[in-house]
């Protein structure tokens, strides 16, 4: 019975010699099944009431869609590598910009189209493309298939997801395939970081951003001051926010990918036994070994060392700061250190992130224990911590999440 299970996990649907994605197999049916995240809610909030929307041109589009998503102007970071959907658009005079919160990502080209991923409670990401038209002044429509090219590799967990790459960009912004790219997160080294990146700020490290290459790898800078920023709603490409943008992608991808995983063993284990626990089967298994990917991303194991330090927006870091809790001591895990490490309390802010709280309780309980008994103990994912960086990091958890509390 067990091989049965966890073959038919392998497989991943089969029919006809065409693989199905594991996500579009029950119990999810990722493309079937409606979402009902924020930008869904605005569908149908637009379609009973088109005069909701305000704004008639990009920038005023852009701001409505970034309001309503509560996603901050100030984590603005400007892309100028042909890496996504409108490639066409993109130049070292006209970049994509990106914006993001810990439930949603944003991308902006000017004079195209909008791009949403916003994260749903059943089916994680949901991606969607807004462009002007209809009677509200944009047209919303969801891609079920289209991205996921991209998005749903194995650089995302081979589930739907996010992921920031540092590519060798020509003077045209096309990646320069032949010298090779890196998938970038908390634990890739600065040096082999931001390559297609604006980047505003300091780094004491030197890296890849804000240059253009020949295939020999010799390069040229590019200065930000070249674009218009009248046609962004910020002149910064700021990095601190892309430094928080790859640590979370990380932790998303593996949040989804466990929530998919799990969920889909679970409906398998009860297929082929109703009355039989998933939670000590295969099901199990798959929540305990995510558990621990998620516990050692949540702490920043492996993280990349900043040396002297990185010197970003204060208005970012502000805007980061005031959208999480602070413990009765006036602790955050949003409190910034920028040097050596990026944050002062290395538990990730996406313990709070609605990716997190819609995990599967099993999922959710195996986590939250193995984070409680690493951080207590310094064995596990929490042994890179000193001892009085833990003692914080607990304080803060027990004042400031409530699923933490129970976990002794």
């Amino acid at each position: 019975m067990r091989w049965g299970l966890v073959m038919m996990l392998g497989a991943a649907g089969l029919a006809g010699g065409q693989q199905t994605d594991v996500w579009d197999l029950p119990p999810l049916r990722y493309a079937e099944t409606p979402a009902t995240g924020r930008i869904a809610e605005l569908m149908e909030r637009l379609e009973a009431d088109p005069s909701l929307a305000t704004g008639t041109d990009d920038l005023e589009r852009l701001s409505f869609v970034l309001d309503w998503l509560e996603v901050p102007e100030s984590s603005q970071i400007l892309v100028f590598s042909k890496t996504s959907k409108q490639i066409r658009r993109i130049t070292p005079d006209s970049p994509r910009a990106i914006y993001f919160s810990e439930n949603h990502y944003v991308g902006y080209v000017p004079g195209g189209a909008i791009e949403v991923i916003s994260q749903d409670p059943v089916l994680g990401p949901v991606f969607y493309l807004i462009e002007a038209g209809g009677p509200a002044g944009m047209r919303i429509d969801r891609d079920v298939s289209e991205c996921f090219s991209c998005h749903g590799t194995t650089r995302t967990e081979n589930v739907p997801g996010m992921l920031v790459r540092s590519v060798f960009p020509d003077g045209d912004g096309r990646p320069l395939l032949s010298l090779g790219s890196v998938t970038v997160d908390h634990t890739t080294p600065i040096g082999d970081r931001w390559g297609g990146y604006y980047v505003t700020g300091n780094s004491a490290i030197g890296h890849h951003g804000n240059r253009v290459f020949e295939e020999d790898e010799s390069f040229r800078k590019l200065e930000p001051d070249r674009i218009d920023v009248s046609r962004y709603p910020r002149g910064t490409s700021d990095v601190v926010a892309l430094m928080v943008l790859e640590h979370q992608c990380l932790v998303h991808n593996l949040l989804n990918a466990a929530s998919i995983r799990y969920n889909r063993a679970e409906w398998l284990a009860k297929v082929i036994d109703p009355h039989a626990d998933p939670g000590t089967g295969q099901a199990g298994r798959i929540a305990d070994a995510m558990a621990g990917k998620i516990v050692a991303a949540l702490l920043f194991r492996g993280e990349a060392d900043l040396g002297e330090g990185i010197e970003g927006s204060r208005d970012y870091q502000r805007d980061y700061a005031a959208r999480f809790p602070k413990s009765s001591s006036g602790r955050s895990l949003a409190d910034f250190r920028l040097y050596e490490r990026i944050f002062k309390h290395r538990c990730s802010c996406m313990v709070y992130s609605k990716a997190f709280d819609s995990l599967p309780p099993r999922v959710k309980e195996a986590t939250l224990q193995l984070l409680r008994d690493s951080l207590e103990t310094g064995e596990g994912p929490a042994d890179h911590l000193p001892a009085s960086e833990r003692r914080k990091i607990v304080s803060i958890l027990d004042d400031t999440l409530p699923a933490w509390r129970g976990k002794r």
